[in-house]
């Protein structure tokens, strides 16, 4: 499937307000390093772009979408692309409600590794479990194209994804995928039985201090 963004209006929200409703996403970033993840991880979640160092194992970060009455609390977790890593990946992606297929659109080889990142998700989970989308990144660089727009369809059409093509530097295309991504998780993976579930924040707790109690008094006694 191509992505499509004609889609009914849907607001970011950063704010730490209690919605009515509020449905817990995990969404892992899978890809080579470099490709960009780490970049388009901080797009989804603060709007900004920044030069990032390689990712070590895993990094984590949030972003909330509204949809209606829902709000969908997407929990990014932006994987390290490096090759070192490969065998602890699977304990980040597993159980991912979305799982994005990074690959850069300036270097063919990370398409190529893209596919093999497809193969081992087809080994871990069940369809209709998980929302798959092909992104090609780096839009920005697009004279320096390696692979073109019309592969990256085809790929995903094949093979039942969705596909985008971003830019994390310019922000390009970066809100309407994850307004999309929100749409296609709640429409597949929302309403179905042992699907999403809700996020409720966890209570604050209230630490007393009590001037004239000895919290050693009773288990043990110093001196005469």
């Amino acid at each position: 499937h191509t992505s499509v963004f004609t889609l009914l209006p849907v607001f970011l929200e950063r704010r730490t307000s209690s919605p009515v409703h509020t449905l817990r996403v995990k969404m892992v970033l899978l890809g080579s390093s470099g490709v960009g993840k780490s970049s388009l991880a901080l797009r989804f979640s603060k709007d900004e772009f920044r030069s990032t160092s390689p990712t070590v194992g895993c990094a984590y970060l949030t972003q909330l979408v509204h949809l209606g009455n829902s709000t969908l609390r997407f929990e990014i977790w932006d994987t390290a692309g490096e090759e070192k890593y490969h065998s602890v990946t699977p304990l980040y992606y597993r159980g991912a409600h979305v799982a994005l297929l990074v690959y850069d659109i300036t270097q063919r080889e990370t398409f190529v590794r893209a596919q093999v990142w497809l193969k081992e998700l087809e080994k871990q989970y069940i369809p209709g479990s998980t929302v798959i989308w092909l992104v090609g990144n780096k839009g920005d660089l697009a004279h320096d194209r390696q692979v073109p727009l019309e592969e990256g369809q085809s790929l995903a059409s094949s093979r039942g994804l969705y596909f985008t093509e971003t830019s994390a530097l310019s922000g390009e295309q970066v809100t309407e995928l994850l307004q999309s991504i929100a749409h296609r998780v709640f429409e597949c993976i929302g309403a179905q039985q042992g699907g999403l579930t809700e996020w409720q924040e966890m209570p604050s707790v209230e630490l007393q201090h009590r001037d004239s109690v000895n919290l050693f008094s009773s288990c043990c006694k110093v001196g005469p």
